[in-house]
């Protein structure tokens, strides 16, 4: 038994000396391989232009209304029977909030009505000299103010909202801390102050949105009981609908009292001054070790295609 032992650490021994001797035999081609791919890895990086994260730290309203969703609850019942929504506000719901916030038909909606197609589709980078965009010419010309862009397939020469909010889409970073409740939103751009700009009129806009669409809802209630008031002759139901159209007043008065409706600034969105992207020296490095490993299984792979030819060329030579 310890002889078998011995013959295979013996084996092993022969084999880790056979496979330094085949890295030292192409270690010229490991070394001109890696070199290569850690150039590429440097002009990579050096070419790939520099962005910056604004962050803002939010933390979502409470829409407590005090004794108006007191007085709700006591005609909850009749109203969700009367198809009427008395209960919390949506600026009220994180969830929903976080979510329409991240959602195509929001973030199409902002880039639209801020107007920032071409920063967003033909910008590649930021000449922090002058503190001036720079746009791809191939993309955007910017004396006709026209797109002049090759379109892709299926596409128009003007960049659709849909391109624009899947770039945007990948600029935007929202996450929540699961202990405090708050969420922190992200924008990765080239130009830091615009990074910065953004961010905060997407808050602005966020809550603007969220307030609009709850004020809509108390509107169409308002508007429905208003209704069946003039449908209905009983007047212990009349009582009743001008007390919920009296409470869904109030609910109006408060939402619109209230500019920071879904979300409420914890922390300001300060102008980045250091980049974000890209990281150099991790591209080096990483592009360094990658070379170094492809040139290794090149020159296994290669000594390992040259002996089985030899040990086939060997076989038909003894036949």
């Amino acid at each position: 038994m310890q002889q078998n032992q011995g013959l295979v650490d013996y084996q092993d021994e022969i084999d880790l000396k056979e496979l330094f001797s085949v890295l030292w035999q192409g270690r010229w081609l490991v070394s001109g391989i890696s070199s290569s791919v850690c150039l590429l890895a440097i002009i990579f990086a050096l070419l790939t232009p520099n962005q910056y994260q604004a962050t803002l730290l939010l933390a979502p309203t409470q829409q407590n209304t005090g004794g108006i969703s007191s007085a709700l609850s006591q005609f909850g019942g009749l109203a969700s029977l009367a198809g009427i929504d008395i209960g919390g506000g949506d600026g009220g719901d994180k969830q929903i909030a976080l979510e329409v916030m991240q959602s195509r038909s929001f973030i199409e909606q902002f880039i639209n009505q801020s107007g920032i197609l071409v920063e967003i589709i033909a910008a590649k980078g930021w000449d922090a000299d002058s503190k001036r965009l720079v746009l791809d010419r191939d993309i955007y010309n910017v004396q006709s103010r026209q797109w002049v862009r090759t379109a892709p397939p299926g596409r128009q020469v003007t960049p659709s909202l849909w391109e624009a909010y899947k770039v945007f889409s990948d600029m935007l970073l929202v996450s929540e801390d699961k202990k405090t409740g708050l969420v922190s939103v992200s924008i990765e751009y080239f130009s830091p102050y615009q990074a910065r700009q953004w961010l905060e009129n997407y808050i602005l806009a966020i809550n603007l949105y969220l307030q609009q669409r709850k004020l809509s809802r108390i509107e169409k209630n308002i508007d429905y009981l208003q209704q069946q008031i003039a449908t209905t002759s009983v007047a212990e139901m009349r009582e009743i609908f001008f007390t919920l159209i009296e409470e869904q007043i109030k609910s109006k008065m408060l939402v619109e009292a209230s500019p920071d409706y879904a979300f409420t600034t914890v922390s300001e969105a300060m102008l980045p001054e250091e980049k974000s992207q890209p990281k150099r020296a991790l591209i080096v490095i990483l592009g360094g070790l990658l070379g170094m490993m492809l040139s290794i299984c090149l020159v296994l792979c290669r000594n390992y295609w040259f002996n089985s030819h030899t040990k086939i060329n060997n076989s038909k030579r003894e036949l």
